[in-house]
């Protein structure tokens, strides 16, 4: 089980506490790595982020553009759609999602797990995400992604958001 991380701020500032459709409104910029479970460092990228809020009669969607450029010439696109579903609960959708991320926002921390299709050695690979992320002063969010097959933990990913100033 993860615990929760609050900070000082949070308690002292709304700046802090996060609101995931008015964070991701417009662009954002990423950076980050993905390190194997041995500590080894496979991946590094960064991430183009434009973010949109589809107006709906029933419900509003927030659809967020992703375009990611990895160190290695590598490029990937994906689309997320996140419909909030009250209580600071979220559920989202993407291409290579199986099924749907779930969410929930606690203060400046959200928890954000989902199944993913991702290729590894020629094949793609079901993997799960257990993503937590944590927003700090200044806009910035830092994201620490566990990723696991059968349990076994096979790395971990971090990313680190800023919007532009």
């Amino acid at each position: 089980m993860h615990e929760k991380i609050y900070f000082k701020q949070c308690e002292e500032s709304e700046s802090t506490v996060f609101d995931l459709y008015r964070y991701f409104a417009g662009e954002t910029t990423a950076w980050g790595i993905f390190e194997d479970r041995f500590g080894a460092l496979r991946r590094a990228f960064t991430v183009k982020i434009e973010g949109v809020i589809e107006q709906d009669t029933e419900q509003d969607t927030l659809v967020l553009h992703e375009d990611f450029d990895y160190a290695d010439g590598a490029t990937e696109t994906r689309v997320w759609k996140i419909k909030s579903l009250g209580d600071g609960r979220y559920s989202g959708t993407a291409g290579d999602v199986v099924g749907q991320a779930e969410g929930q926002i606690d203060g400046n921390q959200l928890s954000w797990q989902y199944q993913m299709e991702l290729p590894i050695g020629g094949r793609n690979v079901r993997v799960r995400f257990d993503d937590r992320m944590y927003l700090l002063d200044d806009g910035i969010l830092v994201n620490r992604a566990t990723v696991t097959k059968w349990g076994i933990t096979l790395g971990t990913v971090s990313i680190f958001f800023k919007k532009p100033d």
